[in-house]
């Protein structure tokens, strides 16, 4: 009998520690699941799920990155525009949320995600968007391309449990710039950036959103007094002929938005051929679907640092 009353006793104990064992199991998985991660950014502070399941993404550079990281769970894009390499966005496997400049809010309704990633060209709608879902804004800063971008990396790390994976690819993209900067510093190498838009032309100095050709590639710009305006300051040829820059880097702002003069129609005159620029061939006509739109993502900042150092003789 005592043996019997023992063996009951053994076997209820192990049937309360395993049932509390499986709780306990469950429980910790269930708050590994419901863990939330507050985000300063650009437009406040964001308290925001770990590992999102439905995301919205407005920033193509942020879209590049994700992608890049192999995050899942994207459900809406601006396809209108959309860079080439970044194409299989724009199948109807994912839904359009607008344009970068207006979202559809009542299509983001619909979707109920649980985190929005938006940039500078969405900064007014974050208090609507936050409405709808935990939003962020991840925009650059232009005066510090490198730290702003290396910012926003790591945010997305945190947020989708891909530190390691971003840690490795910052450290690659840190080693291409240097040995980019070491080569460009040891030829003394001067510039100008130039932003053609049908007919007409914009300058851009160290503090514009083209900066990092200069504050972390190393081009010495040709002109230290361009206004660190987001539209650039207005220019003439006579002006580009006066700092003759040794070279002159083009993003062609027609090619996106449409126009009737390509930037090379454009610099293709009597006037451009007196410069150093001209005569040496170093007018460089930057890729605009990089520059003009996906900068800030992973894949984009690398072929910003292959494109400049392929023009570099």
């Amino acid at each position: 009998m005592k043996k019997k009353t023992i063996l009951s006793i053994v076997v209820l104990l192990v049937i309360v520690l395993g049932i509390f064992g499986i709780t306990k199991f469950v429980g910790a998985e269930g708050n590994a699941e419901g863990e939330t991660l507050v985000v300063t950014h650009e437009s406040g502070e964001t308290t925001v799920n770990k590992n999102p399941k439905r995301v919205v993404v407005f920033d193509y550079g942020i879209l590049d990155s994700l992608d890049k990281l192999g995050v899942e769970g994207i459900i809406g894009v601006v396809q209108d525009g959309i860079p080439e390499y970044l194409s299989k966005y724009a199948s109807e496997e994912y839904s359009s949320i607008g344009t970068l400049k207006e979202p559809d809010m009542e299509k983001i309704f619909e979707l109920t995600p649980d985190l929005i990633v938006i940039s500078g060209r969405q900064a007014d709608y974050y208090e609507e968007l936050n409405k709808i879902a935990p939003t962020i804004n991840l925009s650059l800063n232009n005066e510090n391309y490198l730290e702003s971008f290396e910012t926003n990396m790591n945010i997305l790390g945190e947020v989708f449990g891909k530190e390691k994976d971003v840690e490795k690819e910052l450290a690659t993209i840190k080693e291409s710039i240097q040995e980019l900067n070491t080569k460009v510093t040891e030829k003394g190498i001067n510039g100008l950036i130039a932003l053609a838009n049908d007919g007409a032309f914009s300058v851009y100095g160290a503090e514009s959103r083209f900066g990092i050709i200069h504050n972390g590639f190393g081009v010495t710009p040709v002109d230290t007094t361009i206004e660190g305006s987001t539209h650039g300051q207005k220019a003439s040829f006579e002006y580009v002929v006066e700092k003759n820059p040794d070279y002159l880097f083009v993003v062609d702002r027609a090619a996106i938005v449409g126009g009737t003069t390509s930037a090379k129609e454009l610099f293709e005159n009597e006037l451009m051929e007196k410069t150093d620029a001209y005569k040496n061939g170093n007018i460089v006509y930057l890729d605009p679907s990089i520059w003009y739109t996906a900068t800030g993502g992973f894949t984009s900042t690398m072929k910003m640092v292959e494109e400049i150092n392929s023009a570099i003789k």
